[in-house]
């Protein structure tokens, strides 16, 4: 017997029990993002290497350790893309979509990152992302907030997120910090770990996200870099919280909110929960003012976030047990007879010409009437239509509530597709 193939580590497959659940939150996520004018940018898979060395940074985790990159046929160095904003970014430049314009996009679509697999978050990731271009100032940071918050607010899980902002200030602003924290950190070089160490000279501003509750005692006096930032950049921030409040947006600010990637400036934030345990951060994001310019584009400003969507669906099934739908059928179509079989064909395929959003299951293999519907429940239908010779010669069916305690009832055929609509809104 031949030996079988599996998935490779980290790379998942999404199974009919769970899809169900993947089509209603990218359902909503299409919804949401429509309703605030934002459109759509679909962007290869594999991208140039030197693509995301330069957004990212070549001394971050992604770059170092965690990118697939390999080289193709001629030689050239590849990347399956490990985020999605660079590659908005090089979609814009490269087809004139950024420079004296406006833009508000999203993307969804899979990412790649070579890191130890675990609950919610995988090699072989789907990422939601919103992307602005064009516009610099806090109203546009507040839309992209209150955009995600009310993603929250249609997904049902508002109490269950809170909202962490910072501001990262100027690059200049930012690199004058660096320098003040570079002193502070190795006069605590002893009570550093590995990680933090390397990371000291390259990207110190990562230190002040580190998880080690020993570094964390470390840095608990570190200077705040609030302290430190240009005067534009502390109005703009100063805005973004008025306005926030204004909103009835709650928030905390959160001075050591640094985000993972190097092209950040001024506003941060993160989405955070108690109940995923240690994957808290849900949904994350701020500006990257810098980055068109960095990209070879114009300077244009932008600012916008992204959400890991298997950790989004981790966070509503745990939460709900009814996020999870594993239905496949609203409406199961059995029969008596091969008379009633055609008969039964006929039904269904006015059911969906009448009523396209509903799914309609007829059910094939035979069996008496107990198997049909035996079948028909474990789809997770809540009608089943029972047709035999009788129903077929009356032009009538019979409809058998599956989920509920309702009689069954019987309906002319012209008055099935209305009755249905109605016992499936009830």
């Amino acid at each position: 017997m031949a030996k079988t193939i599996q998935a490779i580590r980290g790379m998942n497959d999404c199974l009919p029990e769970v899809s169900g659940t993947w089509q209603k939150v990218e359902s909503v996520l299409r919804q949401v993002v429509a309703s605030y004018g934002y459109q759509e940018i679909r962007t290869p898979i594999v991208e140039s290497t030197d693509l995301f060395k330069r957004s990212i940074g070549e001394v971050t985790d992604i770059v170092e350790k965690e990118m697939y990159t390999f080289e193709d046929r001629n030689g050239d160095s590849l990347t399956l893309r490990p985020e999605g904003t660079a590659s908005t970014v090089r979609a814009g430049n490269e087809h004139g979509l950024l420079y004296n314009q406006q833009q508000r996009l999203w993307y969804m679509g899979p990412m790649f990152r070579h890191e130890r697999p675990q609950k919610g978050r995988y090699r072989q990731f789907h990422q939601f992302g919103v992307e602005t271009y064009g516009l610099d100032g806090p109203d546009i940071d507040l839309e992209v907030i209150l955009l995600s918050a009310r993603l929250w607010k249609a997904f049902g899980i508002e109490k269950h997120v809170t909202l962490q902002i910072n501001s990262l200030g100027s690059n200049e602003a930012r690199q004058a910090y660096r320098e003040t924290l570079i002193s502070y950190l190795k006069e605590r070089a002893d009570k550093l770990d590995e990680e933090s160490l390397r990371r000291l000279e390259s990207n110190p501003l990562r230190v002040l996200d580190s998880k080690n509750p020993n570094v964390q005692a470390a840095i608990a006096d570190a200077p705040s870099l609030l302290d430190h930032l240009d005067e534009e950049s502390k109005t703009h921030f100063d805005s973004l919280c008025e306005r926030l409040t204004q909103a009835g947006i709650s928030f905390e600010i959160n001075p050591r909110l640094v985000r993972g990637l190097d092209y950040y400036n001024r506003t941060v934030f993160e989405w955070v929960t108690e109940s995923l345990g240690s994957q808290g951060t849900v949904c994350a994001g701020g500006r990257y003012d810098g980055l068109v310019e960095q990209l070879g584009g114009k300077a244009t400003p932008a600012v916008g976030f992204a959400m890991g969507m298997e950790r989004l669906v981790l966070l509503l099934t745990t939460l709900s047990e009814d996020a999870l739908d594993t239905s496949s059928a609203d409406v199961y179509v059995t029969a008596m007879g091969d008379d009633a079989q055609a008969y039964a064909l006929e039904v269904s395929e006015h059911l969906r010409d009448t009523l396209p959003n509903v799914r309609v299951m007829m059910h094939c293999g035979g069996g008496n009437f107990k198997k049909q519907l035996k079948r028909g429940d474990k789809t997770g239908a809540r009608f089943a239509l029972l047709l035999g010779s009788q129903e077929m010669q009356s032009r009538e069916v019979a409809v058998k509530p599956l989920r509920d305690g309702q009689e069954q009832q019987t309906i002319a055929f012209n008055a099935l597709s209305s009755t249905i609509a109605d016992l499936l809104n009830a």
